[in-house]
């Protein structure tokens, strides 16, 4: 009998000693969600953009995940929508202060009467630039023009950007021959 007590002693501690080794992983998903989200980005007291989403994932590094469809609107000086823009999905990176929009990516442009898509897009608040690396195609409705490229540089509204590496079709007016 005592060598029975001895055994399940034995048997006890070997499992206390397994559970002990066995680290706990700290907890990495989301500490907040939030539902139907509209968050609204002023400068000297006047609206500049404007996002809509139906969920956003608040992390412990403050980082945010909208997993619904976003849309943002950007403003001008006078409060109107200039621009929109409409994606499958998105993120916010809090140590680099930046948002980053995925899949299907769709800007139109209102008054220049422009359609950009892209399946990436980042916007810093701080310098007020949107970018990607990825490719993009910008349709515009008034020339009947489609640009292609890889990689673009815009101001936030979009009313001027740069397409990095071009390719496509472009009306080029005067000039003459070859």
């Amino acid at each position: 009998m005592a060598g029975l007590a001895v055994g399940s002693l034995l048997s006890f501690s070997s499992c206390e000693e397994e559970k002990a080794n066995k680290k706990v992983k700290p907890y990495t998903g989301p500490i907040e969600e939030i539902n139907n989200v509209q968050m609204l980005y002023s400068e000297a007291a006047k609206l500049k953009v404007k996002m809509t989403t139906a969920k956003q994932l608040r992390y412990q590094n403050d980082d945010r995940k909208y997993p619904e469809t976003v849309n943002i609107s950007f403003f001008d000086e006078n409060g109107a929508e200039v621009t929109s823009l409409r994606s499958d999905s998105g993120r916010y990176d809090r140590t680099k202060d930046l948002y980053t929009v995925m899949g299907n990516v769709e800007v139109i442009n209102k008054q220049k009467q422009e359609k950009l898509m892209t399946n990436e897009l980042n916007w810093n608040p701080n310098t007020k630039k949107v970018y990607t690396e990825k490719p993009v195609t910008v349709i515009s409705k008034s020339s009947g023009e489609t640009l292609k490229g890889i990689g673009l540089d815009a101001n936030q509204d979009f009313s001027q950007y740069s397409i990095r590496k071009p390719t496509g079709i472009f009306n080029i007016e005067g000039g003459g021959g070859f």
